[in-house]
């Protein structure tokens, strides 16, 4: 969807201008463009580093780069959760705030030190150069508060690919309290 957003934002029609095959396990992407079934192909990583690595493929373009941030990930909680465990909401976003103010504070190479346990089928080079990618991408916010800007991108995203028959107020399911107080 992100992909098709943009590719409108720049006055190409995904239906008309360009053929899509949205037809081939997500796993396999790779292995197709590999064998010469794209001309191009939507990676996430560690697939679009290893093409390159392999002599197979180049990253041209940074989907999250071109498209603004749009929040990938963002956890929700019943309103009633909320209200009766404030200090589990905020003890969990304190962590995850924690994690957004080691990796600004951080380079690269230290990065990929501390997550690659976290990947044990990517070896350290190839960790360390995706760090370094979305690193000079600017691709991790300073901070986890979900901005009404970024909400509504989303939903543009969204309304854009068919999915969104109602637009839902920002106000009425966002909650940043939680992600501000963390950030102080």
């Amino acid at each position: 969807m992100v992909f098709e957003y943009i590719l409108k934002q720049h006055g190409l029609d995904p239906v008309s201008d360009l053929s899509i095959n949205q037809n081939i396990d997500f796993g396999s992407t790779a292995a197709a463009f590999s064998e010469g079934e794209a001309d191009y192909t939507v990676e996430f990583e560690p697939g679009a580093t290893s093409l390159e690595s392999e002599g197979k493929g180049y990253v041209v373009a940074s989907l999250g780069k071109d498209s603004g941030y749009v929040p990938y990930t963002a956890y929700s909680a019943k309103q009633s959760f909320i209200e009766e465990h404030p200090d589990v909401i905020q003890s969990f976003t304190n962590a995850l705030q924690k994690g957004m103010d080691f990796v600004q504070t951080h380079t690269p190479g230290e990065i990929a030190e501390v997550i690659e346990p976290q990947f044990p089928e990517t070896d350290l080079d190839t960790i360390t150069t995706i760090v370094t990618r979305y690193y000079e991408q600017n691709t991790w916010k300073a901070d986890l508060i979900f901005q009404e800007e970024s909400f509504e991108l989303l939903q543009d995203i969204l309304e854009e690919a068919g999915e969104l028959e109602k637009r839902a107020p920002y106000e009425d399911i966002v909650t940043t309290e939680f992600a501000e107080k963390a950030v102080k």
